[in-house]
C-alpha cells in the first residue's frame, strides 16, 4: 500500500480556514498525511514573495491551530523544519520528519549538518528526500529514514526523470505538473509519494505551479489505488 504525503506546503497564505478545507479535502480524497513547511526569515529573506511565505511557515504562533485542525479532521500532519529550533518547536506535534534536497546532501556526504543531526537526535522517523542515489551512503541501511527520489526543480519536466533506480529509494517526490510521474512511480514500486497540493491554481499561490488541484488530486489517488491493486 501507498502512503500518500499531500504538500500543502506555502499554498494557504496563512489562511486557516483555508487550511482547514485543504485538509478535509486531503482526507476525503484519500491522502494519509498532509506536510508544511517551517522556516525563519533568514532563509525566505531573497525570496520576492517572502513576506508571504512567512505566513504559511508553521510558526509557534499557529501550529497549535494546524494541530487541533489535523486532530478534528482525522489526519497525520508532519513537517519539514529549516533551521534548527524550528525541530524544538515542531517535535512535540509529529510522529515524523520531512527533510529537504537541500539539507538532505549532507546525510548524503555524510557529514549531517547541525539541523540534520538535531532531526535525527529526535530518533522518529524521516523522510529525506535526494536527487543522489542513497544506496551507497552510510546512512542508506538507517531504519529510521526513508529516501525519496526527488528533481529539485520547480517545475521538472518527464526529460528531467530517471526512474531507472527508483527501486533503489522508498519513494517519489513529486516537482513535475503531470500526475503522470507520481503514477508511475508508483506503478514501479514507490512505497510513499509525495505531492504538491493546491485549493485553487488561479489564485496564485506561491508554489501552484508544481501543485495539483482538487480534481487532479483524485484522478491521481485513484489512479495508484488501482494500480496497487494489480500485483507486480
Amino acid at each position: 500500500m501507498v502512503f500518500l504525503v499531500a504538500e500543502i506546503g506555502v499554498n494557504w497564505d496563512g489562511n486557516l480556514d483555508l487550511v482547514k478545507q485543504m485538509m478535509k479535502k486531503s482526507k476525503e480524497i484519500g491522502f494519509n498525511a498532509v506536510k508544511f513547511q517551517s522556516f525563519d526569515e533568514k532563509i525566505v529573506s531573497k525570496h520576492p514573495e517572502s513576506s508571504r511565505l512567512m505566513k504559511s511557515s508553521i510558526s509557534k504562533d499557529n501550529i497549535d491551530s494546524i494541530n487541533s485542525i489535523a486532530k478534528s479532521v482525522g489526519i497525520e500532519w508532519f513537517c519539514t523544519p529549516m533551521y534548527e529550533n524550528a525541530v524544538d518547536l515542531i517535535e512535540p506535534y509529529v510522529k515524523r520528519f520531512k527533510i529537504r534536497v537541500n539539507d538532505g546532501r549532507s546525510l548524503i556526504n555524510g557529514n549531517p549538518s547541525d539541523l540534520v543531526k538535531k532531526i535525527l537526535n529526535t530518533e522518529k522517523p524521516i523522510i529525506a528526500s535526494t536527487e543522489t542515489n542513497p544506496k551507497n551512503t552510510q546512512y542508506f541501511d538507517n531504519s529510521k529514514i526513508d529516501w525519496l527520489y526527488c528533481v529539485a526543480k520547480y517545475p521538472c519536466q518527464f526529460t528531467d526523470l530517471d526512474f531507472s533506480e527508483i527501486s533503489d529509494y522508498s519513494g517519489f517526490s513529486n516537482h513535475c505538473p503531470d500526475i503522470i510521474a507520481p503514477v508511475t512511480a508508483a506503478i514501479l514500486g514507490a512505497k510513499i509519494i509525495e505531492v504538491h497540493v493546491t485549493s485553487d491554481k488561479l489564485k496564485g499561490f506561491v508554489d501552484n505551479n508544481v501543485s495539483f488541484d482538487y480534481l487532479e488530486q483524485e484522478m491521481l489517488v485513484h489512479s495508484i489505488k488501482s494500480s496497487d491493486k494489480i500485483k507486480k
